[in-house]
């Protein structure tokens, strides 16, 4: 059931002698992932603004990049998605998602800010965090001078990114100052234990293997208990009650696909609306290959509408 696509794209990399990512330095993965974007990625489409800003943060200044949907007016107020990238917490920066969130923006109509967090090893966990959070209160306190609506802001991510997205989600309930009103959560990291039957299932031969895993996580935690700690595993939280409504979006081969399937549940379960979707025929990260993979393209045009949807009526 593996879509002809992805399969195609898998054995190109294997016929290629593409290292996997757990076998190169942090600096090589990140240069490698870099230049990958540039095989799989469609061309970045243009949009009204694309900005770089600073924001103070924890560790240093806080890079991020502000886009402004096509056809938007300066003088508009749009609601705003901050988003995190993917890549295990050691790789990816605004570079390897810039397409992403150029049609984020331009499929949902709103304002994306992208943030490019700490990362392990050099900066190992909860640095990724307390970036995050940081970066989500600056651009709330700072939306009238972006042209943003702060009554109608959103975050989201993918992968690693996901799991900061549902972190901070939950750190903003229980600080009460900073009122998001939705989760866009791909393929969304959500327990550290990594004991879910999909780590098995899928943990060889579609692209994200357990070997990769291992290698991320052990460059983002130095110490074994934080695995427990919520702020790494948010699934782990045992309130998550009263968040804002999430859509979650998941693929049939991704290793970390249970984890995304309990995460929605917990969330419905606890009264928070959820909403699951899984792309069953792709495998991890498939979402940013739109150049290789049409269906990455259906998903993103899914995420942008359930973004427009939720921030339009909040």
């Amino acid at each position: 059931m593996l879509h002809p696509q992805a399969r195609a794209l898998l054995r190109l990399m294997e016929e290629k002698g593409v290292p996997p990512t757990h076998t190169l330095s942090p600096l090589e993965a990140r240069a490698f992932y870099r230049e990958r974007r540039r095989i799989t990625q469609p061309a970045p489409p243009e949009v009204a603004l694309a900005r770089d800003l600073s924001a103070p943060g924890p560790g240093g200044a806080i890079s991020l990049r502000l886009y402004r949907p096509r056809g938007s007016q300066a003088s508009q107020k749009l609601p705003a998605l901050v988003y995190y990238h993917g890549g295990g917490w050691v790789i990816g920066d605004l570079d390897t998602h810039d397409t992403l969130c150029r049609e984020l923006a331009n499929g949902s109509g709103f304002a994306v800010v992208a943030v490019d967090y700490r990362m392990g090893p050099e900066h190992r966990f909860p640095a990724a965090v307390d970036d995050a959070v940081a970066a989500a209160r600056w651009v709330r306190a700072n939306a009238g001078e972006l042209g943003l609506d702060q009554g109608r802001m959103a975050v989201g991510g993918d992968s690693a990114g996901g799991n900061l997205a549902a972190v901070v989600a939950i750190a903003a309930r229980d600080a009460g100052d900073l009122p998001l009103a939705f989760q866009l959560l791909i393929y969304p990291a959500t327990d550290m234990r990594r004991g879910a039957a999909s780590h098995q299932t899928n943990g060889q031969g579609y692209l994200l293997t357990q070997e990769t895993i291992t290698y991320f996580h052990d460059h983002y935690i130095d110490d074994v208990k934080h695995d427990l700690d919520w702020r790494a595993s948010p699934l782990l939280h045992d309130d998550l009650g009263r968040l804002p409504p999430a859509f979650v979006l998941t693929a049939g081969y991704d290793p970390l696909r249970d984890e995304g399937v309990q995460y929605a549940q917990r969330l419905t379960e606890s009264g928070s609306p959820a909403t699951l979707v899984c792309f069953e025929r792709q495998i991890h990260g498939f979402i940013t290959m739109g150049k290789v993979i049409d269906e990455a393209n259906v998903a993103v045009s899914v995420c942008a509408a359930q973004l427009r949807q939720a921030l339009a009526t909040a």
